[in-house]
């Protein structure tokens, strides 16, 4: 495996640009292949076999481009598919959850913490498992915010709208005292400061996007993986972005997050894959 190859990135929509920002940072030589299934989200509702589908779709396609390792940037498909493909692969691939919980049980000074995230995540109830396995005493609260995902896909991220959603959302997890919340789904840390304001100063908020960065950044060096090349300005070669609908709307919302202008993104037909 060339170790200049790039890696591939997917998540449902536009959330998963929160751990791709966070690889462009911490790993600026990087090359990075972008997939989200904007014609298909959310994935929150979806079933498990459904989900898994989508996610081996979606990895057919990202082995086209010859990636070296990906990162499933949802937690619906890390929770859903993770454990399935990683069989089915020769290359490294890593979800969003792993890394999210082990910060969330080493930052919690009470031992009460708080999940946030779609039907499907706080159904599967991976984040509980995984982070019992690491300290079994831990005290979980689990709360579904599936309006959360389709909010910040409008670009909603600071209205009034979202504010009164993740207020009543959040009341539960306020009344059981937590320190620290995980925002378990990529889309949640666009609305950071919201859910940042409503919990208080004394609530710790755990973004798995910035934990996977590193978790992936370890897991290239182990491998021997990691790219050796030049830093390069973040062109569109070395960033490419595609999506299954609406091309225009993402390249605009994710210039405004992203530390580079896209300067093209490409729709394609993932379900041929």
């Amino acid at each position: 495996m060339d170790r200049n190859s790039p890696i591939g990135v997917f998540d449902s929509g536009i959330g998963g640009l929160t751990v791709a920002r966070e690889i462009m940072r911490q790993m600026p030589k990087e090359r990075i292949i972008y997939f989200g299934d904007t014609a298909r989200l959310p994935y929150g509702s979806k079933s498990q076999d459904t989900v898994l589908r989508y996610s081996r779709q979606i990895i057919r396609f990202l082995m086209t481009k010859e990636v070296k390792a990906i990162v499933i940037a949802c937690n619906t498909a890390s929770a859903y598919a993770l454990e399935t493909v990683e069989r089915e692969l020769d290359i490294p691939i890593i979800g969003v959850i792993r890394a999210g919980a082990r910060t969330a049980v080493h930052s919690t000074r009470n031992g009460k913490i708080g999940v946030i995230g779609t039907e499907g995540t706080i159904s599967s109830g991976i984040y509980t498992d995984v982070m019992r396995q690491m300290r079994p005493d831990i005290e979980v609260t689990v709360k579904a915010c599936p309006l959360f995902v389709p909010l910040v896909e409008e670009g909603l991220l600071h209205d009034t709208v979202t504010d009164e959603i993740a207020s009543r959302y959040l009341s539960v997890l306020k009344g059981r005292f937590i320190d620290t919340l995980v925002l378990g789904c990529t889309h949640y840390p666009l609305i950071r400061s919201t859910l940042g304001r409503i919990m208080g100063d004394e609530v710790a908020l755990v973004n798995p996007a910035y934990e996977t960065a590193i978790e992936l950044k370890a897991l290239l060096e182990e491998k021997d993986l990691a790219c050796q090349g030049a830093e390069e300005d973040g062109g569109n070669e070395k960033y490419q972005f595609y999506v299954s609908d609406l091309a225009e709307k993402f390249t605009a919302f994710a210039t405004s997050i992203l530390p580079n202008e896209v300067k093209e993104t490409r729709k394609i037909h993932v379900e041929g894959y």
